[in-house]
């Protein structure tokens, strides 16, 4: 999944009210600034609430027109969620009861290379500019 494309990976979910829909928007207008280098880039969003985000929920949500263009959402069972967490040092944890709990998660964007290892983490706090730069020059090497 990760190899062939640079990556920004990131784990969120989609009942997220503030920092998941912000990072994505950030992500879209930073790619729509890449240019050429644009295809190159993939956006990967790894789920932390799999009991609400199926397959159908990730695909509607991820096809909003002001996130990435072509982004892959992932989900599984808890298990391998947890796993993909962890591999990755992502916290997360529900907060509440009900329907309407929400999940306290980190919000750090990481860059995979063309071969899935580790470039960087990508400061999406950054305006979108900044972000494409950030990306353009790891995809340079620098």
């Amino acid at each position: 999944m990760l190899k062939g494309k640079w990556s920004a990976v990131f784990f969120g979910y989609t009942f997220c009210p503030d920092v998941c829909p912000t990072t994505l928007q950030s992500l879209a207008e930073a790619q729509d600034r890449l240019g050429s280098k644009a295809a190159s880039l993939q956006v990967v969003f790894i789920t932390v609430d799999p009991t609400r985000d199926t397959p159908r929920q990730l695909k509607a949500y991820l096809s909003s027109p002001a996130f990435p263009k072509g982004a892959v959402g992932l989900t599984g069972a808890p298990a391998q969620v947890a796993a993909a967490a962890k591999a990755y040092r992502v916290f997360y944890q529900n907060q509440g009861a009900g329907a309407d709990y929400s999940v306290e998660h980190s919000s750090a964007v990481y860059l995979m290379d063309r071969q899935g290892r580790f470039d960087r983490v990508i400061d999406v706090s950054q305006p979108p500019g900044q972000i494409a730069k950030q990306i353009s020059e790891a995809m340079q090497g620098l």
